[in-house]
């Protein structure tokens, strides 16, 4: 596994880059601008965006990782 991945900025980035995604999906399907399968996907890339940010969290904190 690459060094860069276990680092805080990565990981954080991860967290927003699903966060910023799971906000578009919400706007869309409120302002009915995209079709549900799309609305839908936007949400499962979100939600995955973001169990990767944690499991890579664990993955660090039990590795012992310095930022």
């Amino acid at each position: 596994m690459p060094d860069w991945l276990l680092y805080r900025p990565t990981i954080i980035g991860l967290a927003v880059v699903g966060g910023i995604l799971s906000i578009v999906a919400s706007s869309c399907q409120s302002r009915e601008l995209l079709p549900e399968p799309a609305i839908g996907w936007l949400n499962k890339a979100s939600y995955a965006f973001m169990m990767v940010s944690v499991t890579l969290f664990i993955s660090a904190g039990l590795l012992g990782v310095d930022p």
